[in-house]
């Protein structure tokens, strides 16, 4: 059993995107297979790359060179094929997030200057989906894949054989450093963001995240229900593997958690992309013995909380790596190991990769954090300011977290600096707020909001779905454990359930207005 874990070489990564799949076909073979759909209907790098060419060929009509075209589809075969596709003839992929409401989406097209969607008819109607179609027709050029299909021109059939074996003669060859891809903020806080990753800036990270986690192209397989708009569901869920030789089990959605853990069973995969929220619901859900194949997962996008790691050591025999990242970083920043793995961390940079902590006012563990490396990306696209790219200063992204990192190189993130309340005068984390009520309920969902006070400056809010939840309890947990009874909220609410991003996240800018409603504040 050979690993593929090794030193991070830059050389690997001043590379088009493409051209990386066209190199991974070569090294681990054309007719190996990569991809296994939902449908269990399986691809080789070869079906892959025909079928990037004639697709790819037949957008070309319709598109213009460099433009940003969005793609709106499900984590599946056809998103990977849609992505290259447009890679193959160098236009741009925007992903668009469909769990994003019409009015996020509209804000992002107008930021990445994005008029056509490529989605798919089957997609639409699965989803329910054609509300937010007729909503987005308006502005957009909808153009469905079935479509495509059905008029592929004699041209783009023949590209389709001659273009795998003759690669160069079809396909566009941008350079490393040219824009590769562009994914959103979640537009919590005001509009989103359109992030601009460059070609090496994903291909730095797939090298990044091989040298630091071992895997095994002979044995291993991934199994990715995130999805492909969110940089950690397209980078290390589908770009990785692709590049690693890594057979990858795609499923639609990460919403599914009794089919998820029988279709682990079934593929006996190895590898899992989740987040603590989902990764419970999975261990839940599954019989003893559906998770079993699984020797590792790897989380990202919130904190794995030790409640989700207990459960998982006692009901199966996982290693959690709990990982950190930003979709400004393509998106691994930070990630534990085999055999180095510390709880309550999010491990060691990425190789290549160098941060600084600023001081924050009130917080004396700690600082902000800013990174910057080859996977930081170009820079970011506004709404407000349509197609102008905002480098980050001097190459630095600030991340808005507030990590502490020790000797050995180890991360800790205390919060989000916008995740802090000031209450009587001394700064609280929300996350140790949210962290003592998984300490009492662990088998539920909690959020905590800061709220405007009007003696205090600021009141923290509980938010939980569990019927058990109340303010003594907490009072109690705090006192018991030498908390700061400042970090016990000041109300409490049951509620039907957390409101989450489709990423997997919670929706803090949801949680906020919600919180506001309960407790009754009015806003201006």
């Amino acid at each position: 059993m050979t690993a593929v874990g090794y030193e991070f070489r830059q050389a690997r990564t001043r590379t088009s995107l493409f051209s990386g799949l066209l190199k991974a076909r070569s090294e681990f073979g054309g007719k190996k297979t990569i991809i296994v759909d939902s449908d269990e209907r399986e691809l080789s790098y070869d079906e892959i790359i025909r079928a990037s060419f004639a697709l790819g060929s037949a957008l070309s009509r319709l598109t213009a060179p460099k433009e940003n075209v969005a793609v709106m589809l499900p984590t599946s075969a056809g998103a990977v094929i849609a992505f290259y596709a447009l890679q193959a003839y160098g236009r741009i992929p925007a992903m668009f997030n469909f769990t994003a409401g019409s009015r996020n989406l509209k804000a992002a097209g107008q930021a990445a200057q994005v008029t056509k969607i490529v989605t798919a008819k089957r997609f639409i109607d699965q989803g329910n989906l054609q509300p937010l179609i007729d909503q987005l027709a308006d502005h957009f050029e909808i153009i469905y894949l079935e479509d495509v299909r059905e008029n592929l021109s004699l041209s783009d059939k023949i590209k389709a054989v001659i273009g795998p074996k003759l690669p160069f003669l079809f396909a566009s060859n941008p350079s490393h450093d040219t824009t590769g891809v562009v994914l959103f903020t979640s537009g919590t806080e005001g509009d989103p963001k359109g992030v601009v990753l460059s070609h090496q800036n994903v291909m730095a990270n797939v090298e990044q995240v091989r040298a630091h986690i071992e895997l095994f192209p002979e044995t291993d397989t991934l199994f990715n229900p995130l999805p492909t708009f969110h940089c950690f569901g397209l980078t290390v869920g589908a770009v990785l593997p692709l590049m690693a030789g890594i057979k990858t089990i795609f499923h639609p959605t990460p919403l599914q958690p009794r089919e998820i853990a029988k279709r682990i069973k079934a593929s006996q995969s190895t590898i899992l992309l989740a987040t603590d929220t989902f990764i419970s619901q999975y261990a839940r859900a599954g019989e003893q013995g559906d998770l079993e194949s699984l020797r590792l997962a790897v989380c990202g996008a919130e904190r794995v909380r030790d409640e989700t790691r207990q459960m998982i050591r006692k009901k199966y025999s996982i290693e959690i790596l709990e990982g950190y990242g930003a979709t400004e970083a393509s998106p691994v920043v930070a990630a534990n190991q085999m055999g180095n793995n510390i709880p309550g961390s999010v491990g060691k940079l990425m190789s290549g990769m160098s941060y600084k902590l600023e001081p924050v006012p009130g917080i004396d563990k700690g600082g902000r954090m800013f990174v910057r490396g080859p996977n930081v990306m170009k820079g970011y696209l506004r709404a407000s300011a349509p197609g102008q790219l905002e480098p980050p200063k001097d190459g630095w992204h600030d991340t808005g977290d507030i990590c502490t990192v020790d000797k050995e190189g180890v991360i800790r993130i205390r919060g989000r600096v916008k995740r802090f309340a000031k209450v009587g005068g001394e700064m609280i984390s929300l996350a140790v707020v949210e962290n003592c009520a998984s300490a009492i309920w662990p088998d539920n969902m909690h959020a905590a909001a800061a709220i405007p006070d009007p003696r205090k400056g600021e009141q923290i809010v509980l938010l939980s779905d569990t019927d058990a939840v109340n303010r003594p309890d907490m009072l109690a947990w705090a006192q018991n454990h030498g908390v700061s009874e400042l970090s016990v909220p000041r109300k409490v609410f049951k509620v039907d359930e957390i409101p989450v991003l489709g990423t997997g996240k919670i929706d803090y800018g949801n949680v906020t207005k919600l919180a506001l409603e309960l407790a009754g504040v009015e806003t201006v």
